[in-house]
């Protein structure tokens, strides 16, 4: 794999060392093997340096060109999940959470009762109604997903009723 491929399929994992050049642990130099550009490597390898090698953490974090709070973080999502831990995750919420069968019920009829009420309103509404604080931005992205949904169903019917 070439180093252009690997410097983008890193990025595309989030797991590119945004400061490569910041490692300072000679073997990082010295061999093609370890490569400062692959961040999981260098967590792992910091960690190892402590564990192996009996470096101070502080001293480990600082050659490795990483802070003592990302040191922390990753010795515990490393106890936690081994090396499966030190691989980059999205932070945040995983997916609209608070928008959830009831309140999306809520939001359709609430729009099909009459003219459509702008998202701010309809937040209103779900917090007066349901108790559910949702911000209007929210709403409308779940919109756009809904209607996205139904017109892609909608296509996807059309195509496989002309198939047959």
């Amino acid at each position: 794999m070439s180093n252009e491929t690997k410097r983008h399929r890193l990025r595309e994992l989030g797991a590119l060392n945004p400061r490569p050049e910041a490692v300072r642990a000679p073997w990082f130099r010295e061999s093609t093997f370890f490569d400062p550009l692959d961040l999981v490597q260098v967590k792992y390898e910091m960690l190892r340096h402590v564990q192996q090698d009996g470096a101070n953490k502080a001293e480990a974090a600082a050659l490795f060109g990483l802070s003592r709070p990302t040191y922390y973080q990753a010795e515990a999502a490393f106890e936690r999940e081994g090396i499966a831990g030190l691989l980059p995750r999205t932070r945040g919420p995983k997916s609209a959470h608070k928008l959830t069968g009831e309140v999306m019920r809520l939001i359709e009829q609430s729009q099909h009762a009459g003219a459509p009420l702008q998202a701010r309103a309809l937040a209103e509404l779900v917090q007066s109604t349901l108790g559910v604080r949702v911000h209007p931005r929210s709403i409308e992205r779940a919109i756009a997903r809904k209607k996205k949904e139904v017109s892609a169903y909608r296509v996807g019917s059309f195509v496989k009723v002309q198939t047959d």
